[in-house]
């Protein structure tokens, strides 16, 4: 059976609350050796790490999502910087920026949409810094008409910091321009949709190595399982479907993806 990594998954999240061991059970069976469980906010953070305590095949990535950067500490580095020295933390994120849901769709003024690009744009600056300082690499978000500014942002730390855009939705254009700052992108269950062609044009425009696969569980279960909640186990059928795009072997697929991975996230070895 060929080893695959689920590079991006929250498994803090209530969905998997009542049956969290027999995840992890079906993601070994499926041959999904290692899982990386994502922070979203300082609570979400601290409890990645305690899983990645709890379970031998899971570690961490710690940080602030930027759909909650309105309510983040001005300054929360101190904090990130304490759960980062723990053994199994291998990235700062879930980090970025999110303009899809602005409070301008919805109601509200320029002046608040300005006041949340602000705060998530702090939020970003202060992870990549104490990416910076702890020589991690970063987990990136990026949504909605913010690409350029998300990469501008990177720009200045592209010498120390590495960034994964994951759940990367972009264009061929936009990948390379991330290959250009040393980063990758990472692929998740949107590439078995019927309506993603796009997706699968970017990832067959992708090298080996420069990709990562994940699930981005709870959310985004790749066919058959659509529809239903995600779980690390499904990064079988990601994988099956991105080896037909790319025209290779699940095992030089899984030979490709895990060590782009362990290169990323070293902690991981």
């Amino acid at each position: 059976m060929a080893e695959f990594y689920d590079t991006h998954v929250h498994l803090d999240y209530r969905d998997f609350a009542e049956e969290l061991p027999q995840v992890i059970e079906r993601a070994a069976a499926a041959g999904i050796t290692r899982l990386i469980s994502i922070g979203t906010d300082l609570e979400s953070s601290a409890k990645a790490v305690a899983l990645a305590d709890r379970f031998e095949s899971v570690f961490a990535v710690v940080g602030w999502h930027p759909n909650d950067a309105v309510r983040a500490p001005k300054d929360f580095r101190a904090e990130l910087h304490k759960l980062a020295r723990h053994p199994k933390v291998v990235a700062i994120g879930e980090t970025g920026l999110d303009y899809f849901r602005l409070p301008g769709g919805s109601g509200g003024s320029a002046a608040d949409d300005a006041h949340v690009k602000a705060r998530q744009a702090e939020a970003f600056q202060q992870q990549l810094e104490v990416a910076a300082e702890t020589g991690l690499n970063c987990v990136i978000h990026t949504r909605g008409e913010c690409f350029d500014e998300t990469l501008a942002m990177l720009q200045p730390f592209a010498s120390r910091v590495r960034g994964v855009f994951h759940c990367f939705v972009g264009t061929p254009e936009q990948m390379r321009r991330v290959l250009a700052l040393n980063s990758l992108v990472s692929f998740t269950g949107i590439v078995t949709f019927k309506n993603a062609q796009a997706v699968r044009d970017t990832l067959a425009a992708t090298p080996l190595g420069s990709f990562m696969l994940e699930t981005d569980a709870p959310f985004l279960a790749p066919v058959p399982h659509r529809g239903k909640r995600c779980e690390s186990a499904h990064v079988k059928e990601i994988a099956a479907a991105v080896a037909q795009v790319k025209g290779s072997s699940l095992e030089e697929l899984s030979a490709a993806t895990c060590q782009t991975a362990r290169e990323f996230f070293p902690k991981l070895s």
